[in-house]
């Protein structure tokens, strides 16, 4: 039994030892070549799925594209630029910045070539373009409305009134009251000394008619009547509380006519006293003060028993 073992194990060794020499060594190639292949196919492969994961990488996301494109939509769409897309974006940025700052310097210098406009030279000659067109608005409005005042007084049928213009200004009257109540003790005073009328100056200002003329007494020289120093008058509708534009100069000398009455005015005879002409700057000061009085106390109307 050991024998035939021995002669088994023999004969093996011998086949082995007699097998063809190049049909093992192209075994063996074979199989290191279809190791090779195979290695190669999958480098290959494994080469191709890299590829495509670059380009996936350096592909923008959906709906990206535009903004990465145009850096204002990408702002406005909320999309976040990559640290190499800003790079453009900024230097766009900086590009306009320069730019609108080199077009701001170059208005900046045809504006010095050019001088200051009308705006800034009314201004710094200390005027300025509304205040005046308002002026001359109420320059027109005032004007237009005495010449019509004085055309009405012109057509007056009873010559109460008569206007005559100091050096021919429109805005400055001088005008003769000729008539007053004929049963009154003043028009027994004109009468007894030959005055033909009681003079008065009217002067307008700006913003007339919407505020009232100043009006004083010139000539005789009046007691009473509501005739204060200087020849100024006490009229509540002489005053600004007590003014309206409805008023026309008739109106207005036509009350003055009824308040001398009413006041018991009368020409003042005195010596020396009589001969003492009313001042300006008295009558201003005057009404002045008698404007304070009568908004801190009240107007008070005389009554009807007065005359």
């Amino acid at each position: 039994m050991a024998t035939l073992l021995r002669k088994i194990g023999l004969i093996r060794l011998h086949n082995r030892d007699t097998e063809d020499p190049k049909h093992h060594h192209n075994h063996r190639g074979g199989g290191q070549q279809s190791a090779s292949l195979r290695g190669k196919g999958g480098a290959k492969s494994g080469g191709h799925k890299q590829q495509q994961q670059l380009q996936q990488q350096q592909q923008p996301p959906r709906g990206a594209g535009d903004a990465t494109r145009d850096p204002a939509r990408a702002r406005a769409s909320g999309a976040e630029l990559a640290p190499r897309d800003k790079a453009p974006a900024l230097r766009a940025a900086r590009c306009g910045g320069a730019a609108a700052a080199a077009g701001a310097h170059r208005r900046r210098a045809a504006g010095a070539r050019a001088g200051p406009g009308p705006a800034v030279a009314a201004a710094a000659a200390g005027g300025s373009l509304v205040p005046a067109a308002r002026q001359q608005h109420c320059t027109q409005v005032r004007s237009r409305r005495l010449m019509k005042e004085l055309q009405d007084i012109a057509r007056l049928s009873d010559r109460f009134i008569s206007v005559e213009l100091v050096d021919e200004s429109l805005f400055d009257w001088n005008v003769k009251l000729h008539q007053v109540d004929k049963d009154s003790v003043l028009w027994q005073d004109m009468k007894e000394t030959n005055t033909e009328f009681i003079l008065l100056n009217l002067t307008f200002p700006d913003n007339f008619p919407f505020s009232p003329p100043f009006m004083r007494v010139l000539s005789p020289r009046l007691e009473n009547g509501y005739v204060l120093d200087g020849g100024a008058i006490c009229m509540e509708l002489l005053t600004p509380r007590g003014w309206s534009s409805a008023y026309t100069v008739e109106a207005v000398m036509r009350q003055f006519a009824a308040s001398l009455v009413k006041g018991q005015g009368r020409i003042c005879r005195k010596a020396g006293k009589s001969k003492k002409s009313f001042s300006r700057k008295e009558a201003e000061a005057t009404f002045k003060s008698l404007v304070k009085t009568h908004e801190k106390y009240g107007w008070v109307t005389p009554p009807v028993s007065d005359g």
